[in-house]
């Protein structure tokens, strides 16, 4: 276990916080069309999470926004399905917030459309939410980058809740997520993820997208450079930098997945305790899904952590966790623990 995440954290729950999505998923071809029919998942990165560690009976809550409706009925009894604790949820608005992803694309790409405006979550403000009521009895919060993407209003709302919960001696992680469809009122990523990282103690996403967020550079140009030695010694740099930045931070994980050639390579790295980790690597020559890899590999963490293993160990199980995920059609995964232990002592 990390020294500086000593803690015991059965005390509690983990909250994770974030806006429930609808994900609509047509097909590249148009057939969706003739068949009159569509696929929809119920998903959002923090409930992805939520998802992961209620299957591997890590005490799980989620905090959402939603509007008080029969559909509204309907995705939480869904959610309660997958064990997880819902009675945070906050009730209000007028819609549930969508997204349109073309099956078997990437999140990063054009086949990516939100349909989020004016959605109940878009809508919270600071002081609509009691805060020491929706924190009760946790000891871990999660939240991500894209729920400050959103907008202003939204971000104001994250620092809101980040303040609440450091108060009380919550351990808090971020996924810094970025979504470039997002980030559209008028604000850089670093110009607000800066003040909300102060107050996060795990902080999980690559050397680029750390770049981009919080604006600590990736030195050299080693973009395109394709090695996975020269990857981790900037995973090492880019996480003794964002350390001695955000001092409250006790341990950082840094995911490469690359696609070249018709393979996917996986691995990881953490930064715990002022020691640097590397996982085993992952390939594939086909996968089923992309979307919720990384949530997959943040819940892994949390996971790891809160079940007290080594920072080798807690690394192997996310980086593991992550991989089998991209055989998972669904937003969140369905691997068991024992499915990922043994993917880790099999190498596959």
């Amino acid at each position: 276990m990390s020294k500086g995440l000593s803690k015991n954290y059965k005390e509690g729950a983990v909250l994770s916080f974030g806006e429930l999505l609808l994900r609509l998923s047509p097909d590249d071809g148009g057939q969706w069309l003739a068949d009159n029919a569509l696929s929809v998942f119920v998903g959002g990165a923090e409930l992805n999470v939520a998802s992961a560690l209620s299957l591997w009976d890590v005490p799980s809550q989620y905090f959402t926004a939603l509007p008080k409706n029969g559909m509204s009925d309907q995705v939480i009894g869904y959610v309660n399905q997958q064990g997880i604790d819902t009675s945070k949820v906050f009730y209000g608005g007028n819609r549930i917030g969508l997204y349109f992803l073309t099956k078997g694309k990437d999140l990063k790409h054009d086949a990516l459309i939100y349909d989020r405006a004016a959605s109940a979550f878009a809508e919270l403000t600071p002081g609509m939410v009691d805060w020491d009521k929706a924190l009760d009895g946790v000891t871990w919060f999660h939240f991500s980058a894209i729920c400050p993407a959103i907008s202003q209003q939204t971000a104001d709302v994250c620092l809101e809740v980040l303040q609440a919960a450091s108060a009380r001696g919550i351990t808090i992680s971020v996924d810094l997520n970025y979504r470039s469809k997002l980030w559209q009122y008028g604000k850089q990523p670093q110009d607000v993820m800066t003040e909300l990282v102060e107050y996060c103690d795990v902080i999980m996403g690559n050397i680029w997208a750390v770049e981009t967020m919080l604006g600590i550079l990736v030195l050299g140009d080693i973009h395109e450079s394709g090695q996975k030695s020269i990857y981790l010694k900037e995973a090492l740099s880019t996480s003794k930098r964002m350390v001695e930045q955000f001092p409250k931070c006790k341990a950082v994980a840094n995911t490469f997945r690359f696609d070249g050639n018709g393979e996917i390579e996986y691995y990881a790295a953490l930064y715990a305790d002022g020691e640097f980790y590397s996982s085993q690597e992952y390939s594939a020559n086909a996968i089923v899904s992309k979307v919720g890899s990384g949530d997959c590999f943040m819940a892994g963490l949390i996971y790891g952590f809160y079940n007290d293993q080594t920072p080798q160990q807690t690394l192997e199980y996310a980086t593991a966790a992550a991989f089998k995920k991209l055989f998972v059609a669904s937003d969140a995964t369905t691997n068991t623990v024992e499915e990922i232990t043994n993917t880790i002592e099999n190498g596959q």
